[in-house]
């Protein structure tokens, strides 16, 4: 594997080497052997696919209909799928429930809808909703790129090993397959489907509007992301709200208490036997505990988020399990969140309140090495040593000073590289080489809008939509102030956005006077601000009916890009 990068002179080849870390995240990949794994329960059978993208998806068998649990993280992973699970039952799919609301787990539910008449009942949490359009709402930007680089989605397919808790993440190879719940409950929730006896319960955990699935009959637990083989992600670095760690352990703690016989997680292969399931939960939610414990401990001795990092390490005997090898989550970067859950951002070191800037610090450590020049040579000379984390430090200096060279961008790509190639934790590894790539232009800009489509917007709120121009307007954009739009819809909702104070306010009150006015169905005005319509042919096509000037609304609508 090579990265190739330029500099001033020549192309330059960084090779990355297969160290003994990554042999091991190679091995951790036959979790992960693409295949439909089929068991019969005291209730029926169950079928179990890996191995297509992040997330497993399962399907329970039932009298005269199926259900699925996880739809997978993609119309196209959800396709292969069913093609196989219809050979063990072709019957119709009665129900897809949820366990949570990351995308590899909801994507490809439209699948379902698209290959039958008769849509299946979706089933989540009453929260599920809000966390996904969130995510495809206002945060859909970063998150977007910051999921690429942890899971590596852009990458050359022979850098990409595996993704921790699956072989890839497929969610770019179709159009994004959400489907908005029809079915949620808060606590709990008993049904029967086609027969099969189901119990619902809230579990947070890795998400806030975590569930686990019990089937009584079938002595089967579905605990989604709350248990998988590796160290849990406590914190993932594409970026989250703080995990309830207190309550991922109370999850565990229940789930132990229904003596299952087969454990199907989302992530990773089936654990079998009740011994085997009561032992892997034990040492998963003592793991989880002993990390907040210790940390708190250590923060209520006054030590910094970074201290504590270097201080705390799992004991041998759980260290040791298959189930807490770090290949998803780590150690260090859960003990900062948990800091953080509970203290905030601030360390306590008056030192880092109101910290010097970027640029100032830069310019001060530059002083300080004698120079730009000698800071230069500091860097080289890491590099030479492979004194690589310093040298991204190092690299971090002249990025504010302004001075990123094609030369100190290439240093900073050697840095990336060398410390992805020892790193047996897919995250970090991925995270690293896709920044190594991107620094040599070597990567293509990605966005959610290229998976965009009709049928998705469908269910994505109105109110998503507006919260998204509220956070793009950008007050530099020269505008009449207490300028107020006013958007009426077909189906008789209406919506106003007031520029004024800087901010854009979106609001429901009927205002009597509107500086402009317009009049269109909810998703039509979705496909504009989404780019599957062109407003200036809506407009041209009577799709949009315009109470003023249709100049100075799409100049309106241009404020927010």
């Amino acid at each position: 594997m090579a990265l190739i990068g330029c500099s001033q002179s020549e192309d330059i080849q960084i090779n990355i080497p297969i160290t003994s870390e990554v042999e091991n995240l190679i091995s951790h990949s036959e979790e992960f052997k693409q295949q439909v794994l089929s068991y019969e329960t005291p209730g029926g059978r169950i079928h179990f696919a890996i191995g297509f993208g992040i997330a497993n998806s399962i399907m329970v068998e039932g009298e005269d209909g199926n259900i699925i649990i996880d739809a997978a993280d993609s119309i196209y992973e959800a396709e292969k799928i069913y093609q196989l699970f219809s050979q063990k039952n072709s019957n119709p799919i009665k129900a897809i429930i949820y366990t949570h609301n990351h995308g590899d787990h909801t994507f490809g539910a439209q699948y379902y809808l698209n290959i039958q008449e008769e849509k299946p009942k979706i089933i989540s949490h009453e929260d599920t909703d809000f966390y996904v359009q969130r995510i495809l709402g206002i945060l859909n930007p970063i998150i977007t790129v910051r999921s690429s680089r942890m899971f590596g989605t852009l990458l050359p397919e022979e850098d990409l090993i595996n993704v921790g808790i699956g072989p890839n993440l497929s969610v770019s190879k179709s159009p994004t397959g959400y489907v908005k719940p029809d079915m949620t409950f808060k606590d709990e929730l008993k049904l029967n489907i086609s027969g099969i006896e189901i119990e619902l319960y809230h579990a947070p955990g890795e998400t806030n509007d975590q569930i686990f699935v019990w089937l009584p009959n079938h002595k089967s637990l579905m605990p989604g992301d709350n248990i998988y083989k590796t160290f849990p992600n406590l914190y993932t670095i594409r970026g989250t709200s703080h995990r309830d760690v207190t309550g991922w352990i109370e999850s565990i703690d229940r789930m132990k208490k229904y003596n299952s016989e087969f454990l199907f997680p989302s992530h990773t292969l089936p654990i079998i036997g009740k011994n085997n399931i009561k032992d892997a939960l034990n040492i998963y939610r003592d793991a989880i505990q002993y990390i907040h414990d210790q940390t708190i401990r250590l923060m209520n001795q006054g030590l910094y988020p970074d201290e504590i990092a270097d201080q705390i390490q799992l004991p041998k005997n759980i260290s040791d399990s298959p189930y807490l090898y770090e290949f998803y989550g780590t150690v260090r970067w859960s003990v900062k969140s948990i800091f953080n859950g509970y203290l905030g951002w601030f360390s306590g070191n008056p030192s880092e309140l109101d910290p010097l800037s970027r640029e100032e610090k830069a310019k001060r450590i530059s002083n300080l090495a004698g120079g730009n020049e000698a800071l230069f040579e500091e860097l080289r000379h890491s590099v030479k040593n492979k004194d690589m984390q310093w040298a991204l430090e190092l690299s971090d200096y002249f990025i504010s000073l302004d001075q990123f060279t094609n030369e100190v961008k290439q240093l900073r790509i050697q840095a990336l590289t060398y410390e992805a190639a020892r790193s047996s934790n897919p995250n970090k590894r991925n995270y690293f080489l896709s920044s190594a790539y991107e620094l040599a232009d070597n990567l293509e800009e990605i966005s959610l809008l290229d998976r965009t489509s009709e049928e998705l917007l469908k269910h994505i709120s109105i109110n998503t939509l507006f919260d998204v121009l509220s956070t793009r307007y950008n007050p530099e954009n020269n505008f009449d102030e207490n300028y107020i739009a006013c958007f009426n819809f077909h189906s008789g909702s209406s919506k106003k956005i007031i520029l004024r104070n800087k901010v854009a306010v979106i609001s429901n009150e009927i205002e009597k006077i509107c500086d402009l006015s317009i009049r269109m169905s909810q998703l039509e005005f979705k496909k504009i601000l989404t780019g599957l319509s062109n407003p200036i042919t809506s407009i041209g096509n009577g799709d949009i009916e315009i109470n003023g000037d249709s100049v100075t609304f799409l100049q309106f609508l241009s404020v927010f890009r």
